[in-house]
């Protein structure tokens, strides 16, 4: 057998051990930009579940198990897990369905279902203890955002930066840094966008205790299902709402965002989360340069899914990356000259299309 029929089969029994119940079938249900795959289990009753396939030699299961318990502890709503098994990579959980926010979102439903994620989001910074998690800091900033010059402008655009304008990125690269730096930290998801996030049912509003038996707390939210947040890190306050709020994939006019913006600063002075003398001036010019920090690394990201693991689609969502990028950047003074270099290195050339995929 191939290794991908080896693997299924592992899979297969894995189910079959951890079900009582007979399946009646296993289907694909996702992937995501990792080596992980997802899978839902139909029973023969109608119900389902969903397998999440991570391989032991290129994923850790312990950060999704983790977090996930933090986050339930919480009262957040992602999947309850059912079975679990370490050495092969497996975990079997609740299926929180289809209907992941992107699709859902119109001008219509954007004012609902974004109350619905911000209050998760608040809950997560105010109740979700990040002890313990690794620190966003300037190693680990300053490595994403090299992701941008490697990939992005000289594998994707073949520029090859001169001196000066490595002096450009890199002085811009410290402002963002910086601003980074300055704001307060906590919890952070890390990719806590309109892909992650589903639309769900609410459930019952009983947390288990330690020992397995449930105790009365407060009510699980029931939506948004929140999904991918084994990245987790202690970060700056701005960055899951500018993931939020400037998704990569899917746009909102600016006096829709800047509203959203300012109720939810208020929220975080009401939760003592920020300081009154932080101002509407001075958290916009946070949101705007963490939400910068994210683009620019995922110009680089987005390329390299493409040319090293094969993922070329990702290049369709490039577009929208760019505008944030170079919006923002002509926005502030100090980060003008990088979008000037940013517009010279892509010229007239399509954003979107491949220099063809190569390991």
């Amino acid at each position: 057998m191939t290794d991908s029929s080896d693997r299924h089969a592992a899979l297969s029994h894995f189910v079959a051990e951890a079900l009582a119940d007979p399946v009646a079938s296993i289907a694909p249900a996702s992937a995501d930009a990792s080596f992980r795959s997802y899978w839902r289990v139909t029973l023969a009753d109608g119900s389902t579940r969903i397998v999440m396939d991570a391989p032991p030699d290129k994923e850790n299961l312990e950060p999704w198990l983790g977090i996930g318990a933090r986050l339930h502890a919480a009262g957040l709503h992602v999947p309850e897990v059912f079975a679990t098994d370490r050495t092969q990579g497996f975990i079997l959980m609740e299926d929180l369905g289809a209907r992941a926010y992107l699709p859902e979102l119109n001008t219509a439903t954007a004012n609902a279902l974004y109350a619905d994620a911000l209050e998760a989001l608040l809950r997560m910074q105010t109740r979700v203890d990040p002890a313990g998690l690794p620190p966003f800091d300037e190693a680990f900033l300053r490595m994403e955002l090299g992701l941008m010059p490697e990939w992005f402008l000289q594998r994707h655009l073949g520029v090859e930066p001169s001196p000066a304008q490595r002096a450009t990125i890199d002085a811009a690269f410290d402002t963002l840094v910086a601003a980074v730096r300055e704001q307060p930290q906590g919890f952070m998801h890390r990719d806590y966008h309109s892909r992650n996030l589903m639309v769900v049912e609410s459930r019952d509003s009983e947390l288990a205790t330690g020992d397995g038996q449930p105790q009365k707390a407060e009510a699980l939210l029931g939506n948004p299902g929140i999904i991918d947040f084994q990245g987790a890190v202690i970060g700056p306050i701005t960055y899951d709402l500018a993931s939020l709020l400037r998704d990569c994939y899917i746009a909102w006019e600016p006096e829709r965002v800047e509203g959203w913006l300012e109720s939810y600063r208020q929220r975080l002075v009401h939760a003592h989360l920020l300081d009154t003398h932080v101002d509407a001036a001075r958290f916009r010019r946070w949101f705007d340069l963490t939400g910068l920090q994210r683009h620019i690394k995922v110009l680089g990201l987005f390329c390299r899914l493409c040319y090293r693991d094969g993922k070329a689609q990702y290049l369709d969502d490039l577009p929208l990356v760019w505008r944030y990028v170079i919006s923002v950047a002509c926005t502030h003074a100090e980060l003008a000259p990088l979008a000037d270099l940013l517009e010279d290195a892509l010229g007239s050339r399509d954003i979107a299309r491949s220099r063809g995929i190569a390991a």
